[in-house]
């Protein structure tokens, strides 16, 4: 679960409800014709903009703005580095094994072409087509809600110019010109509300994420492919290094390896009491 996106979210009701409290009465911020009017018409329009079978994936792979499960690059780094000791040790036919019980398919796949003979331009080629074809995936998730949060202000307008000239029709009575302004405004405060606490923070976590697991997919291909090479462990340990930043360098420099051959990453106390 990812808390970040929890706690903004918990953070931006709970204060926009204790702002909307201050003026006393709720019930002038609910209006079911301007719901219906902001999330119709933007539910309409995006529709129009992209293929249901689009707008139906798109849904499904939103509830990744809540669960982040792309991997850990220290984890990552730590079970090349253990591959790139064994395929050194043992050749790269004993890494057979050790590929079925890995759990990201991208690094499986690599390691089994490697395992299979395949040439190394041939696995650079395959992987990084596979990864182009993922970041242009993701990019279309990360469009739609884009699109999303640029039609929900749009509608809202819409609602708004509605309820004007639906004013205009009755200035000959004074009385029902306020109520009439307010409502004609809620439409409004929708569709900002929906772009900027929805559709636009998802559309960036999205991308946030979608960059993160780019970046680990890419340190398994350079992984893969100086495993393939036959470097030095402590070479391919360097090379991996360079997908993470300075700050997180030392809790990558221990690194013990497990009986099985998987890496674990050992740090702080742990990386201490590990080397004694």
């Amino acid at each position: 679960m990812d808390r970040a996106t929890i706690a903004g979210i918990l953070t931006g009701v709970i204060l926009l409800g204790w702002a909307l409290a201050q003026g006393g009465n709720l019930r002038v911020f609910w209006d079911p014709p301007s719901v219906a009017i902001t999330m119709g018409g933007t539910l309409a329009a995006t529709l129009m903009s992209f293929s249901l079978s689009t707008f139906l994936d798109v849904m499904k792979v939103a509830k990744n703005v809540f669960v982040r499960k792309h991997g850990d690059i220290k984890e990552t780094i730590a079970t090349l580095v253990s591959f790139a000791e064994k395929a050194r040790r043992e050749g790269l036919l004993a890494l057979d094994a050790d590929a079925d019980r890995l759990e990201d398919p991208f690094m499986q796949k690599g390691i089994r072409l490697v395992v299979d003979g395949t040439t190394q331009e041939l696995v650079k080629s395959i992987l990084e087509t596979e990864l182009a074809f993922l970041s242009f995936r993701h990019k279309v998730g990360q469009r739609l809600f884009e699109t999303m949060g640029a039609f929900a202000p749009a509608f809202g307008m819409l609602g708004t110019l509605i309820g004007l000239i639906q004013m205009l029709t009755v200035l000959d009575k004074p009385e029902q010109i306020g109520p009439g302004m307010a409502t004609a405004l809620v439409t409004t405060f929708y569709g900002s509300v929906l772009a900027n606490l929805c559709f636009l923070p998802i559309a960036k976590k999205l991308k946030q994420a979608s960059e993160e697991e780019i970046m680990i997919k890419e340190a398994i291909i350079e992984g893969v492919l100086s495993i393939q090479a036959g470097d030095n462990p402590r070479i391919v340990q360097e090379k991996l290094m360079s997908f993470v930043s300075p700050k997180k360098r030392s809790e990558l420099r221990d690194i013990r390896r497990s009986p099985s051959g998987m890496g674990e990453v050992m740090g702080g106390e742990s990386a201490a009491q590990g080397r004694k």
